[in-house]
């Protein structure tokens, strides 16, 4: 439930607003966005504060993995993580998404795949909406996933062994209903981060990969708007 419930509730909120922002003249991607500061950060954090609350601790406390990892190492995980999960991005996502949605999803209206034809937004709108998207979608939400999925709930599903990375890989990806066409995809591209954050117990691990795959995914995104 601590796993899916959060991803029930932003997709919940991007299906209810996402009509509403478009008829203010923006793209549904910022319903999405907008979900990250109005349900994902308040509900993710928020159990957090609640949890070190109920136990009497400190937040640091309820966070788990924190260990520290030699620099070098950590950059070369890091660079190794990023890496595969953009080539992954690259070779599998297309094909996969495109399998997945003409299969399964195709009944869904356009805006949900949130690929509308961007020529219909002003260039302001299309910016702001970048720019409020690199903000909270990549770097704030990242950090607030990483801090809930693998800093408090993949520490506690340790018992699992090796098999908890998996487990919390799977349902992560599973959490984010407004994209299941991508699961398969994003599992393969994940496993390896989420991998090295349980294998060397450091939740820093995850976020700095997870900000910066989101990060250059927003980047790629900049001349796909503004080329509309």
């Amino acid at each position: 439930m601590l796993h899916l419930l959060p991803g029930a509730l932003i997709t919940a909120f991007y299906v209810g607003v996402a009509p509403v922002v478009r008829a203010f003249g923006f793209p549904s991607l910022m319903a999405l966005y907008l979900a990250i500061v109005i349900v994902l950060i308040p509900f993710e954090l928020g159990y957090l504060f609640s949890r070190a609350r109920t136990e009497g601790v400190s937040l640091a406390t309820v966070v788990r993995y924190r260990e520290p990892v030699p620099r070098g190492e950590f950059v070369a995980l890091v660079l190794v993580a990023v890496i595969w999960a953009s080539l992954v991005a690259m070779l599998l996502f297309p094909p996969l998404d495109e399998f997945f949605i003409d299969t399964f999803f195709f009944w869904l209206p356009d805006w949900f795949f949130m690929t509308e034809d961007f020529a219909q937004y002003s260039a302001t709108a299309l910016l702001v909406t970048w720019m409020f998207g690199l903000l909270v979608n990549g770097i704030a939400g990242p950090v607030v996933e990483e801090l809930y999925f693998r800093g408090y709930l993949l520490p506690r599903i340790a018992r699992l062994g090796g098999w908890a990375p998996v487990v919390n890989t799977v349902l992560f990806s599973l959490y984010h209903f407004f994209t299941p066409w991508a699961n398969i995809g994003r599992i393969v591209a994940l496993l390896p981060m989420v991998s090295v954050t349980w294998w060397k117990r450091n939740v820093y691990l995850g976020m700095a990969v997870h900000v910066l795959w989101n990060i250059g995914s927003m980047l790629l995104l900049l001349p796909i708007l503004l080329g509309s």
